[in-house]
């Protein structure tokens, strides 16, 4: 993949394919800019599902902030994490104004931490909901990364 255009999709066809929304923006980011680590997507499953089904950050905006941080976090003291924060405020401004939240209960409507959220997300095929989330958010990454 060449263009980040199209790190949606590829985030999209990850989650499809069985990774959850912070496994799948995550991969789909690394894998783009060329990043391999035994480490991907492992340290995002925790992320997953609302924080582990806690109803917290949705698992998206979850593993696109691992994605920036993958690309543009500290790597000491010395600096700055300015530039880092202006792209993370940037990502979750943008992801709650298109999507209303960035809270995954909230954006479901259900408590995955309970067997009747679990049961309605089940029900009302809310991972498509998911997919949408995961993609949307990988594309704001994609923006966010991109040099203008």
């Amino acid at each position: 993949m060449n263009d980040t255009d199209d790190l949606g999709k590829a985030a999209a066809a990850g989650f499809e394919a069985g990774l959850y929304c912070a496994e799948s923006v995550l991969q789909s980011v690394a894998d783009h800019y060329g990043f391999d680590s035994p480490l991907i997507p492992r340290i995002a499953t925790g992320f997953c599902s609302g924080m582990a089904r806690t109803g917290g950050t949705c698992g998206a905006v979850s593993g696109a902030i691992l994605a920036i941080n993958l690309m543009s976090g500290r790597d000491g003291a010395e600096q700055s994490v300015e530039p880092n924060y202006a792209s993370i405020r940037q990502l979750v401004e943008g992801f709650r104004e298109r999507f209303g939240s960035t809270m995954c209960g909230e954006l479901l409507g259900c408590d995955l931490g309970k067997p009747e959220g679990q049961e309605h997300f089940t029900k009302n095929e809310l991972w498509h909901r998911c997919r949408d989330f995961t993609s949307g958010a990988a594309d704001m990454t994609a923006d966010i990364l991109s040099p203008r």
